[in-house]
């Protein structure tokens, strides 16, 4: 009786090495024949027999090492007759003694106290580097010349996505494989691998250069973002509301506002001059709660989105007088900036510096005038801006800590006072002290205008009509 079998020899753990046609001659004497790659070999199978293994299962041996098994298939194991067969070495205690010559034992070894490993990798140029290398490389992104702003005015190289567009399983051939461009199942039965017609095949390739031809056309078009305080700089555009936060917690009610985007330089040991992008951001609610952060980053939009996302955890909560101004005129000086802010009436508008306008609508505040004096660094006005917003006292709170009437002068009144608060504790009786008395500084500009001898420099200056 002859029985053919698969044996697997495994060199390594998780790799075949070998697979080999068998021919096992199973008769009653104890002397066998082997046909291993179309070569004949005798050997002999002792009378115990072994008890059967799993294949790849393993055991150790008079030689101090571990014998890895290969078993003959499950139909085989059943048998009485049949034993399980290794290949190897001859040695004192082995049950299978085969003559088989040193260039062929190689090839149709299981068993061996000294095997030889080989690994095979299958590598190449084409995966041993990653999409993210071969664009860095294309882009000329890294090295010295790059960071270090070399190369400016040259044509500047855009990364594209080469798997857009592309369906799996789709090519010219117009092949139908189930699973990937065609159903696995159809009227309850499983499909089998098919071909487009000729004329079916052109209309799909049509689709897809006309499909490929609008995504160029949506890629080309530009959407015109919101005009900011002019047409080429960041400053005054809407970032939109901030991003939700990590427990769930969101911010419709809140709009983001760019004061101010720069690039900033760091000189580095190892880089030299690194470039990165800083970015004011201001949010707000309009109704009195509002903030400023500042984002770095290597890039313009991450550093938006940091200092947008961080500068809500920062707000203010600025008082208004009837929702529109601010209670007193202030003062505000932050380094080589001052402020002077002045309450205005209703509907007066914001006339200040372009800067304070935004914040000022973030805020909420619709009248009030606004001199920026000094230097007009945007950081240092917006730090002025809510050092003095946030110090500003309400009427009641001047009421209760002065213990008198705060009252309000307008000129359509004339001299009767318009009481605006009264302190909570009762009035005092006896007057204010004159220490207590706040020492006003006057402004020789205010003066001026309010004696009528503030003059224009372009007052004489003949202005034509275009």
């Amino acid at each position: 009786m002859r029985n053919a079998l698969i044996l697997v020899c495994l060199l390594s753990p998780h790799s075949w090495a070998a697979l080999l046609q068998l021919s096992f001659d199973y008769s009653s004497d104890r002397k066998k024949t082997c046909t291993c790659n179309k070569k004949v070999f005798s050997y002999e199978v002792s009378s115990t027999p072994r008890p059967p293994l799993c294949l790849g299962s393993s055991f150790p041996n008079q030689h101090g090492g571990v014998r890895k098994s290969v078993l003959c298939p499950p139909h085989h194991t059943r048998r009485s007759s049949a034993f399980p067969i290794t290949l190897r070495r001859s040695t004192a205690d082995a049950s299978v003694k085969p003559s088989i010559p040193p260039s062929a034992e190689a090839h149709c070894t299981a068993d061996n106290p000294a095997p030889t490993w080989q690994q095979t990798r299958h590598g190449s140029f084409f995966n041993k580097l990653t999409a993210d290398e071969l664009w860095r490389g294309v882009l000329a992104e890294s090295g010295a010349g790059a960071r270090k702003g070399r190369g400016k005015r040259t044509k500047r190289k855009l990364k594209r996505d080469l798997n857009r567009g592309q369906n799996i399983g789709e090519g010219r051939g117009g092949f139908l494989w189930p699973g990937l461009n065609a159903p696995v199942l159809k009227d309850g039965s499983i499909q089998n691998m098919a071909r487009r017609g000729e004329a079916e095949q052109q209309v799909v390739q049509a689709e897809l250069v006309r499909q490929r031809e609008e995504w160029e056309k949506k890629r080309r078009l530009k959407v015109k973002r919101e005009r900011g305080w002019t047409g080429s700089s960041w400053g005054g555009i809407s970032l939109g509301a901030p991003d939700p936060g990590p427990n769930g917690e969101t911010y419709e009610d809140f709009d983001s506002r760019v004061i101010e985007v720069k690039s900033v330089f760091n000189m580095t040991a190892k880089e030299g001059r690194k470039r990165s992008i800083s970015c004011l951001v201001a949010v707000g609610n309009g109704n009195g709660a509002a903030g400023f952060a500042v984002g770095k980053a290597a890039d313009r939009n991450t550093a938006l989105r940091k200092a947008k996302n961080r500068a809500i955890h920062f707000l203010y909560y600025v008082e208004r007088f009837n929702d529109h101004t601010i209670y007193h005129d202030i003062e505000s000086k932050f380094k080589r900036t001052t402020l002077r802010m002045k309450k205005q009436n209703k509907g007066y508008g914001l006339h200040c510096h372009r800067a304070v306008i935004t914040l000022c609508r973030l805020i909420g505040i619709q009248d009030m005038y606004c001199k920026v004096e000094g230097s007009v660094n945007l950081l240092n006005i917006t730090r002025a801006l809510f050092g003095g917003l946030a110090n500003q006292e309400t009427h009641q709170t001047l009421a209760d800590k002065k213990q008198l009437h705060v009252v309000e002068f307008k000129s359509e009144r004339g001299l009767l006072p318009l009481v605006v608060a009264s302190p909570r504790t009762g009035v005092r009786q006896e007057p204010q002290p004159e220490d207590e008395i706040p020492d006003t500084k006057l402004h020789w500009g205010d003066v001026r205008a309010a004696q009528g001898m503030k003059r224009s420099n372009w007052s004489t200056v003949k202005r034509t009509i275009w």
